[in-house]
This record gives C-alpha cells, structure tokens and sequence, in this order.
C-alpha cells in the first residue's frame, strides 16, 4: 500500500486501476501504478506529491469510517498504561471502523494476535475491509455479541468501547492471564464510576480512572504560545489489572 501527500501535507490513498485527480491536478494512471516509495509525482499543473508508505495513523486518517474512532491521545495512553508489547494476546470489544483493533495488531507484530468483537454487521464488514487493507494478518473480526461469552484465553489485554461495559466483568477475569489488564472507554463519568466499583469488587487491582487531555503549542514570529484551541474532553479510560 502507497499513499501520496500533497505540497500541504494533505495525504491520499492511491486509487486502483485509475488516475488520480484533485484541484492541484491529474495524474496518470500509468504514473500511478509504476510509483515507488519516494518518488515524486507531478500533475499536469505541475503539483508535486512525494509517495510515502503510510504507517498505521497515515491508514487510519484515511480509511473508512462510518462511525466514530478512539482518538491518538486516548490510544497512545492504552498502549503506554497496560505497556503492550510483541506477541501479546488481545480482544477488543465494540470495533467500530477498526481504528483500536489496528493500533493493537501494528503493535503485538506477528507473533501477536487481536481478536475484535462487532455486534453491527455493517460496521465488522467496514473494519474487515480496512484491516485487510492495510495489510495486517494477526487481526480476526467476530461479527458477534462480546456478551455471549469471550471465548479467547490467556489474554493480556481486553480493551472495551461498549455502553455496559461493566456487565462482562466477570467474563473478562476469566478470559485475562495473571498480570493482564482491563481496559474501558467511558464517555461519561457514571459509566467510569460503575467500571471502577465494579472491577474493584471482583478482586481487580491497580485500578484507575484517568482523562487525557492535549494542547498544541502555536509558534509565530512574535513567540511561542498555547494553541487557543484544544482537544479537551473525549472519554475517560478506566484501567484493572488481574492480580
């Protein structure tokens, strides 16, 4: 897979068996298809765009979606907290477009291995459609209620974006290894509450509720300053570990 960025660091997929267009111009499809990373291609209005091999946040920038997705600050603190790594067991509930189920199958490599749950058949087809686009063989799809019952074990990670999450506790115990973590994503305080009192009854440990929030930094001429504008509140992340 290639993707093209333009001379304002706008990103495209290349498009199969066509040329390509945009306002910045046309390019061939025959330029297309001999493209290499690296290369630079040039429209008939003379617009360059530089082909690049697009890591997994390139991907999902531009893949389909139909609902929306965990967000690179909320992700990266997952990644981090539950210190996921190569060759790691997970499953992920509530797929969506397959935005969490790649970050988790780009990290545990090969030798890993995500299992993703989708209640809603057309959003498990959209996230199938993705993963098989980018090229990643270590992540299945079950187009089936979590609820029902996890039916992986020995697992290092269960990261849940569900209403209830709370409901497959029980399941989740069962399903973890020793060492293995719980992970939530709650929009509202009272799913974060409910998670945190329930995983704590159960017998898990290192338990913590945490909201990330981000603020860029603008740099002018003048000096450098806060950006006014900020990625504030998305959801908060709930974290139990099997102990």
């Amino acid at each position: 897979m290639k993707v093209i960025m333009d001379e304002r660091g706008k990103k495209y997929l290349i498009p199969q068996d066509k040329e390509f267009q945009s306002d910045l111009g046309i390019i061939k499809k025959e330029q297309m298809e001999r493209a290499t990373i690296g290369d630079t291609l040039t429209t008939h209005l003379g617009k360059d765009f530089k082909v690049i091999k697009p890591n997994v946040n390139d991907f999902i920038d531009l893949m389909d979606r139909r609902c929306s997705i965990l967000i690179q600050k909320d992700i990266g603190v997952v990644l981090s907290h539950t210190g996921l790594g190569s060759g790691d067991r997970v499953v992920d509930a509530g797929t969506g477009a397959g935005a969490s189920a790649l970050n988790f199958g780009n990290v545990v490599g090969k030798t890993g291995h995500v299992t993703s749950y989708e209640i809603r058949e057309d959003f498990a087809k959209v996230a199938s459609k993705n993963i098989e686009n980018f090229g990643l063989t270590n992540i299945i799809i079950k187009n089936q209620d979590i609820k029902e019952g996890i039916e992986e074990e020995d697992l290092d990670l269960v990261f849940l974006d569900l209403p209830k999450p709370y409901e497959i506790f029980e399941s989740v115990w069962d399903s973890l290894k020793l060492g293995g973590w719980l992970a939530v994503y709650a929009p509202y305080v009272e799913q974060a509450e409910l998670a945190y009192n329930i995983s704590k009854k159960l017998g898990f440990s290192n338990i913590d509720i945490l909201e990330t929030l981000e603020r860029g930094i603008e740099v002018r001429n003048q000096g450098m300053r806060p950006k006014t504008r900020m990625v504030g509140h998305t959801g908060y992340l709930i974290f139990a570990r099997k102990l």
